[in-house]
């Protein structure tokens, strides 16, 4: 492939009345360059080959679409017949006309005028063309630096002006929806907001050590014995039962009420007690610390007088309510235990009676005793009945026995005999008043041995209920004040610095939420 030589430029001076000639030729000219339809072999004239130049140069500077519609509408609305949108550009810059400026709608209506055909013949053509002031051509051509850097500059400054309109409305909304709603909280706390008084004080629950068992001892000291009771009463210091109460001692609700206090913080006197109750959790503040076990209270009134008597009741309340949980818990266990001794003593009082009752029922006081003589006698009489027999025999061994000595053993023999059996009666067989000895005996046994049983639950009772006892005074809690409350001297609310930084805090946050949130949502719906 053959590279053709660049041709040199020629400027020629044309006079003004032929500038339309010339001007229609270069367009021809431009137009068969820009095509590329110059037959091969031909030679350009200069004057094409300086369009072509033009033109190529025009691509290279990377103009825009919108750019080139615009210098395209500019073009028509001139008359100028160009080949493309670049050799439109070209034709204006070369007429001295700007090819970008916005086109507006009274500008293409020209009244008296007729608008040229196609081919820009006819009646008229040369009066609604624009007449093209002769300009030296030094003048007219500008380098594509000089061309590129206007163009730079006009796009910063449309950005520039882009920024600033968008920054007056980023300010705008600022001042509306952040500004303004600080500033209106800044003056109320400044100016309308009524000075409030705090009042603070700090107090523990304890427990007694006193008696405390091994396992129970572990914990006595620390702040996890009395971990609940420091919940129960933190609970009902903040609970409507509180306020309730302090209302009727100390006028809770005719404080808050006056009208000295500002709209906000005032108390209506036809308020529910629902609304009090709000005002009552924003004024009364309770914390408990698990870690060092101590309850500490702050509350607040709009005079530092009021605010500790306030104080002063609460802390009287949850002492009283301290009192009460222990004293119930105390009062249980010893009533536990001294019904258990009770029923100990009944029983072991019935199970004497009954003893006592068999003991007079029976001829004998002693059936025991009776029983042993009984038998110490049975074998008296066994022992005198054997040694009779043993002399009954010697006698019949003699052979000449002593009939009257033989008569009067066989006698003694039976006597005997005969005291054994109402002896051995007396044990065994049952009288016509009372049974034997031997379950007399029994029944006293019996007797004996449940008096015994009840002793050693007597016993077991009583020594319940010194241990019920004991327990009792170790589970004793009270209430201790370290910090007592004291009417402070200078107001504690509102802090107008820390509170209006804030309020700017939570408009500002509030405002980037909506904006993220409504941007989000304009780029899902034009996605």
């Amino acid at each position: 492939m053959t590279t053709r030589p660049k041709a040199r430029k020629f400027r020629v001076r044309r006079p003004a009345a032929s500038a339309s000639a010339s001007g229609a030729g270069a367009e021809r000219a431009g137009a068969a360059a820009a095509g590329g339809a110059s037959l091969s072999g031909e030679v350009q004239s200069p004057a094409e080959v300086a369009a072509a130049e033009e033109v190529e140069a025009i691509r290279r500077e990377g103009l825009t679409g919108r750019q080139l519609r615009m210098a395209r509408r500019v073009a028509q609305r001139h008359g100028i017949a160009a080949t493309s949108d670049h050799d439109a550009v070209r034709q204006l810059r070369a007429r001295g006309i700007d090819p970008f400026q916005p086109s507006r709608m009274l500008e293409l209506v020209v009244p008296g005028e007729r608008r040229p055909d196609a081919s820009g013949a006819g009646p008229g053509a040369a009066e609604s063309l624009p007449q093209v002031r002769e300009t030296p051509a030094e003048t007219t051509e500008r380098s594509p630096a000089d061309r590129r850097a206007e163009e730079i500059t006009r796009i910063q400054r449309d950005i520039a002006r882009r920024r600033r309109r968008k920054l007056a409305l980023l300010l705008t909304r600022l001042a509306f929806f952040v500004f303004l709603p600080t500033f209106v909280a800044g003056w109320y706390f400044f100016v309308m907001a009524t000075p409030m008084y705090a009042t603070k004080s700090e107090f523990l629950i304890l427990k007694s050590d006193s008696g405390a068992s091994a396992a129970g001892g572990l914990l006595s000291g620390t702040q996890f014995a009395t971990n609940q009771d420091s919940i129960a009463v933190q609970s009902y210091l903040e609970s409507k039962d509180a306020m309730v109460r302090l209302d009727a001692d100390e006028g809770f609700r005719a404080h808050f009420a006056q009208p000295w206090i500002d709209p906000i913080q005032r108390l209506e006197p036809d308020a529910s007690t629902e609304d009090a109750y709000a005002l009552y959790s924003r004024n009364v503040n309770l914390g408990y610390d698990p870690t060092e076990g101590v309850i500490r209270m702050e509350v607040t009134a709009a005079d530092p007088e009021v605010s500790a008597r306030f104080s002063r009741a609460l802390l009287s309340y949850a002492e009283e309510r301290v009192d009460n949980l222990s004293q119930r818990k105390r009062e249980n266990q010893v009533a536990d235990a001294e019904r258990a001794l009770e029923e100990a003593e009944a029983a072991r009082r019935e199970a004497q009676q009954r003893l006592v009752r068999l003991q007079q029922e029976g001829a004998v006081l002693d059936p025991e005793g009776r029983i042993a003589a009984l038998r110490s006698q049975i074998n008296n009489i066994e022992m005198q009945i054997q040694d009779k027999q043993l002399e009954l025999a010697a006698l019949q061994d003699n052979p000449r026995p002593n009939a009257a000595r033989l008569e009067g053993v066989r006698g003694d023999i039976r006597r005997l005999e005969t005291l054994l059996e109402q002896v051995n009666a007396q044990m065994t067989e049952a009288t016509t008043s009372q049974g034997s000895l031997a379950a007399l005996a029994s029944q006293i046994q019996l007797a004996q041995a449940d008096v015994t049983t009840r002793d050693m639950m007597l016993q077991s009772a009583l020594e319940s209920l010194e241990q019920a006892r004991r327990d009792a005074n170790s589970q004793t809690r009270y209430l201790t004040t370290s910090v007592r409350p004291l009417p402070p001297e200078d107001p504690s609310y509102p802090r107008a610095v820390e509170n209006t930084l804030l309020a700017f805090l939570v408009f500002s946050g509030i405002y980037l939420m909506i904006s993220l949130t409504a941007s989000i949502l304009r780029e899902q719906v034009s996605s």
